[in-house]
């Protein structure tokens, strides 16, 4: 039924709550599991000749940062990547960078995935509203089915 499931993560403890129903699905279905973790894009102003050395050190400092915590993303999906491995599911992850709601969606596309998995914050009424919703933005724009479990704070 399932062949290929998403799972887009942010390394964070109530995300990692749906990982249970995928294991359980991939297993039941023999799907193919993809972890998604998706980076927020890096902005800097465009370079120009008049550029000041503080400016370029800080520009250094945020390319510094930004790669370190795609490093340390990469390092976290592997770890969870390993977990699947080790229950026989097939797995492959990727760390993405684009705007959060579009790239999930891109990616369901272009790997061709047949459900999206994800754990909600469950926030409800103006929280909601203000915070914005991953799940809630992937649901109103995507074409394919998706598990959504509400995962309340730990």
């Amino acid at each position: 039924m399932y062949q290929t499931i998403l799972v887009p993560l942010d390394g964070s403890v109530r995300a990692e709550r749906i990982l249970p129903h995928v294991e359980n699905l991939a297993i039941q279905y023999k799907s193919k599991v993809i972890l998604l973790q998706v980076m927020e894009p890096l902005q800097i102003a465009s370079p120009s000749m008049h550029m000041t050395s503080a400016l370029t050190d800080t520009i250094k400092e945020s390319l510094k940062d930004f790669n370190h915590r795609y490093e340390d993303n990469n390092a976290y999906l592997s770890g969870r990547q390993g977990e699947f491995r080790e229950k026989g599911i097939d797995v492959r992850k990727y760390v993405e960078q684009g705007p959060v709601v579009e790239t999930i969606i891109s990616v369901a596309q272009r790997e061709n995935a047949d459900l999206i998995a994800i754990a909600s914050h469950g926030r409800t009424g103006m929280s909601r509203v203000f915070y914005g919703s991953v799940a809630a933005g992937v649901m109103q724009q995507i074409d394919r089915p998706m598990l959504i479990i509400r995962s309340r704070k730990i």
